[in-house]
């Protein structure tokens, strides 16, 4: 039997590649650093199939050395890395891996408001150091029932965070591009960008990165938001403006921050926010437990599956159909 030839640009969980490899023969980038494009560009002059990891950039350029190419697929939600449009005008579908990282997407972004909001992480180094002495104790947290929620970006994962919030008694208001049907169903009220920044305590960004939220927070919007706001990003690094989100966080424009994604990403460890002291940063693991990557590997697995014999995708973002 021949199989499909497909080239993965890095890992994926192992039931799901197990069962790409019965059925593929596999060529996959097994090492740390991005695969270098010109031997990307060599592994695919025959391929068939692309699993292809956020760090990499695929384009016009990617796609002219790719002639039997018939799916692209990336375990992930976003696919900001990808150029859509030029994947069809070749003819080939792209699939992502949406719906299945919703409820580990949402935890993580509530830990992080809830962490920074009770200073958990701050506490964890405070006793490390060996700074915990009898009567002395480090900077108070905040309260968050009776708190405001701010919410932009209210797709499934905004829903998920607004039910996880109401049950610690926030109120919680959402700017979204389109405004929900269901706004009592998910206890959210719907406000405009501008009052939303003035009116929240916390603000959660889970907007997708596109033309329109590249840059969404820079400096005129965190001068909008409250001295005492906590901001928490878990969308895509370049929807803040950084160096705006430095400059809030020193001169006390905003108390807080913490994010999962960041830009640059990763972060370099001696980039000036790190030297802060309200800010707590992850390395973008959202979507990282055990259960959801590997949910989120086998919908990558029957993406790619269904595009190379010729199946609709199950998650297909631009045309479903054969090359």
């Amino acid at each position: 039997m021949n199989k499909y030839k497909v080239v993965m640009t890095g890992g994926l969980m192992v039931p799901a590649l197990e069962r790409i490899q019965k059925e593929c023969a596999v060529k996959q980038w097994e090492k740390v650093d991005p695969i270098p494009r010109e031997i990307l560009f060599d592994w695919l002059k025959d391929a068939e199939g692309l699993i292809v990891t956020g760090n990499i950039r695929v384009d016009e350029e990617l796609l002219q050395h790719a002639p039997k190419l018939k799916v692209i697929v990336q375990a992930a939600v976003g696919y900001d890395n990808i150029d859509i449009e030029a994947c069809t005008r070749h003819g080939i579908l792209f699939g992502n891996t949406p719906g299945v990282l919703v409820d580990a997407t949402a935890d993580l972004a509530f830990s992080l408001l809830l962490c920074s909001a009770r200073r958990i992480h701050e506490g964890w180094d405070f006793v490390r150091a060996g700074s915990w002495r009898p009567g002395y104790n480090m900077s108070f947290g905040i309260d968050l029932a009776g708190k405001t929620l701010g919410i932009v970006g209210m797709g499934q994962i905004g829903a998920a965070v607004a039910k996880r919030a109401r049950a610690f008694g926030m109120n919680v208001i959402y700017y979204n591009r389109n405004r929900r049907i269901d706004d009592e169903k998910i206890g959210a009220t719907y406000e405009t960008f501008d009052v939303l920044l003035g009116k929240a305590d916390c603000v959660i960004v889970l907007t997708p990165l596109s033309k329109e939220t590249r840059g969404l927070f820079g400096r005129e919007q965190f001068s909008r938001m409250k001295p005492t706001a906590y901001f928490i990003n878990v969308s895509r690094g370049p929807v803040v403006d950084t160096d705006a989100l430095l400059d809030a966080l020193k001169t006390g424009k905003i108390a807080y921050g913490a994010l999962d994604v960041t830009d640059p990403e990763p972060l370099p460890g001696d980039h000036p926010l790190l030297k802060l002291s309200n800010i707590l940063v992850t390395p973008h693991i959202g979507s990282a437990t055990t259960e959801t990557r590997t949910a989120m590997a086998q919908l990558a697995a029957d993406n790619l599956l269904a595009g190379l014999a010729g199946r609709p995708l199950p998650a297909c973002v631009n045309i479903n159909k054969g090359k």
